[in-house]
């Protein structure tokens, strides 16, 4: 039996965000830092004030906060996500995400599959 070892991931890429003010977007698992597009695992850190365009991705997105607040609008209404808490947000729902709290947010974001520009489709 052969016997694998673990993949050290060195550091992550960063992305340009969607959304003003800009957010930070860490990838460390990802189409892009990893050629992986099954899944994408990133740290994001957003600003006060921070909102990006509603979409309506063709992926999962798990979302764990960190620290700070999210908020997340969705055809049937608003949701608050607290640090501690986490959302999941499911293929082909409409989403927008924002940081309109005075901290912002940190959190980490998983992809099922991986994010790509390509099947977000952000409102215009």
């Amino acid at each position: 039996m052969l016997v694998g070892m673990p993949e050290l991931i060195d550091k992550p890429s960063r992305i340009a965000a969607a959304g003003e003010p800009p957010k930070l977007i860490d990838e460390y698992v990802g189409a892009v830092n990893t050629g992986n597009t099954g899944i994408s695992i990133a740290h994001m850190r957003s600003p006060s004030g921070w909102a990006e365009p509603g979409q309506r991705p063709e992926f999962d997105e798990y979302t764990v906060v960190l620290r700070g607040s999210l908020t997340v609008e969705y055809e049937g209404g608003v949701m608050e996500v607290s640090a501690g808490q986490a959302v999941h947000a499911k293929a082909g729902e409409w989403v927008r995400y924002s940081t309109p709290g005075p901290e912002g947010a940190e959190y980490i974001a998983v992809c099922v599959p991986a994010f790509s520009p390509a099947i977000v489709h952000r409102d215009e």
